[in-house]
């Protein structure tokens, strides 16, 4: 993994947390038990403070940042999908942001809700908890109860934290 200090600030990641070796932690990131960071992704806690909660995972390739004196906070077991601009306020406790999905200054996701591929969701934005959003902008589309989505809110933070731990053990250089 590639931490960096910045201005006397430093990443502090979990023993029982997995940041892939590819991936960049820059300044004030904390990084919680049973999270986990994949390949690629970058965390810039330079002008900003960046806190990654329990079980939650910042897949491949995607950037997580904010404003100057803001704090992005990433929920418990929640998930920042595959090449997702992370650029807000919140991520609520098992949201899911979708794969390739932007998320600009000061917006909010709600717990449990799932943010469609693809979505921007614009500055100051709040999407509400359990409902599954989606479009440019963003928009609450319906409730997320007993939809197809609510499968992947409700299973995807645990099939992450078992894959980042076979990562752990079996991932090397070939």
């Amino acid at each position: 993994m590639n931490l960096f200090e910045f201005e006397g600030k430093r990443p502090t990641v979990h023993p029982d947390a997995w940041v892939a070796p590819t991936a960049t932690l820059i300044g004030d990131v904390t990084v919680e038990a049973g999270a986990s960071i994949w390949y690629g992704a970058v965390l810039r806690g330079d002008v900003c403070r960046i806190v990654v909660r329990e079980g939650s995972n910042i897949q491949d390739n995607s950037v997580l940042h904010a404003g100057p004196d803001q704090v992005l906070t990433v929920g418990p077991n929640a998930t920042v999908g595959h090449g997702c601009v992370v650029h807000c306020a919140e991520v609520g406790e098992q949201a899911l942001v979708g794969n390739g999905s932007t998320l600009l200054d000061g917006a909010t996701i709600g717990a449990g809700t799932l943010v469609a591929a693809g979505s921007v969701v614009t500055p100051g934005t709040e999407i509400p908890a359990g409902v599954v959003a989606t479009g440019t902008p963003c928009k609450p589309a319906k409730p997320i109860e007993g939809t197809s989505s609510q499968l992947w809110v409700d299973t995807n933070a645990i099939y992450y934290a078992d894959l980042a731990k076979r990562h752990a053990a079996t991932a090397h250089p070939a």
